[in-house]
């Protein structure tokens, strides 16, 4: 069938970082959430993304983003990923350099060029929901947006950051992509329930799509010193001279997210689009996503014994796990470590691993 005409210069971005905290200790720097098989279907989610992909554009065409310390694992994980797009940051900078070296290093490869960024450790049940949202968000981006995509809101979820829908597009093939008019990242229970009941606000997973020129003209406006520290970067990288460039540029470069340096701001000009779907997305941050993913509550092979324990969840490979009169029990149970707590408190996990001596996080 042929790639669809809107997708005929896409190029996917995947940053994979972060240690994912909140789901320690399954998750550890060493070994982050996106290697895991948190689904329980064979997969890490890093390779589910990988696949999820394939379908909008060609193997070649994808481009990991990881550290150094996770760079193996990577390519172990995915065999079909081209040497030359490996791009292995020397320490995390937050989403912006991430996204925005992909962006400059494909610009200084193939001219103005389609990007979409995905984070690698979400999950997403309706890939062909995805795939018809990419496409509506490739329209949109050719007009000269930033494009996300609004996941639809099921419950006052507090540990998302929400975009509220403006004006439509009138894209005549898309016609249900609007204006993003506002984001806001975390709100309380409150706000959130008030969010929900209004119908006017989406979840933000995070997916971006915009053309190489317009990601990077804007940043260039923004935060010109970042931008022109990844375009130094980026037009010695498939040189001789990579090393000594990064080495010398990238520890100076500003530590921000995505979202602040070029969703907000942009949106208030209104120059964000949104795309509204309904994936069955969920990014798992914590054991509260990750106990609505896991079928029956439990991940691993031990055996596990529920008595009054309604929506429990357990982690454990090795040995029996009995829980009895605790609802919302967390259980997880490593060769190394043990937490035990609620899904009440899954968000503060992090607080714990703040704690911790560095060989356990």
């Amino acid at each position: 069938m042929g790639v669809p005409e809107e997708l005929g210069d896409f190029f996917a971005v995947v940053p994979a970082g972060g240690a994912g905290t909140r789901l320690w200790p399954l998750s550890r720097q060493g070994r982050p959430k996106f290697l895991l098989d948190l689904a329980g279907e064979g997969s890490s989610l890093l390779a589910m993304t990988w696949q999820r992909l394939v379908p909008l554009t060609s193997p070649e065409r994808i481009t990991v983003v990881t550290g150094q310390a996770h760079a193996e694992a990577v390519r172990a994980e995915l065999p079909q990923l081209q040497a030359a797009n490996l791009l292995v940051e020397p320490t995390p900078r937050d989403s912006m350099a991430a996204i925005g070296l992909a962006a400059a290093v494909l610009h200084e490869r193939h001219g103005n060029v389609l990007l979409g960024s995905f984070a690698a450790d979400h999950l997403i049940r309706r890939p062909n929901a995805f795939h018809t949202a990419i496409r509506h968000a490739c329209l949109a981006a050719r007009q000269g947006y930033l494009v996300t995509i609004g996941i639809e809101a099921h419950r006052p979820a507090t540990g998302f950051g929400y975009i509220r829908t403006g004006a439509p597009l009138q894209l005549a093939q898309a016609p249900q992509v609007h204006l993003a008019s506002e984001f806001t990242e975390k709100p309380d229970a409150e706000t959130a329930a008030a969010y929900l009941a209004s119908g006017q606000y989406r979840w933000n997973a995070g997916m971006f799509v915009a053309t190489t020129k317009f990601l990077l003209d804007r940043l260039a406006e923004l935060l010109p010193a970042l931008h022109d520290g990844l375009r130094d970067i980026a037009r010695a990288w498939d040189g001789a001279h990579r090393n000594a460039v990064v080495e010398r540029v990238w520890p100076g470069l500003q530590r921000i997210a995505i979202d602040h340096a070029l969703a907000e701001p942009l949106a208030a000009r209104g120059q964000v689009a949104v795309v509204p779907a309904d994936l069955g997305w969920d990014d798992i941050g914590d054991f509260t996503s990750l106990s609505r993913v896991v079928p029956g509550g439990q991940l691993g092979a031990a055996a596990v014994i529920r008595a009054e324990s309604p929506d429990a969840f357990v982690a454990a490979e090795d040995r029996l796990v009995a829980v009895l009169g605790v609802p919302g029990a967390v259980i997880v149970d490593t060769p190394d470590a043990l937490l035990v707590t609620t899904t009440h408190h899954a968000q503060d996990v992090k607080d714990v691993v703040a704690q911790l001596p560095s060989e356990l996080r």
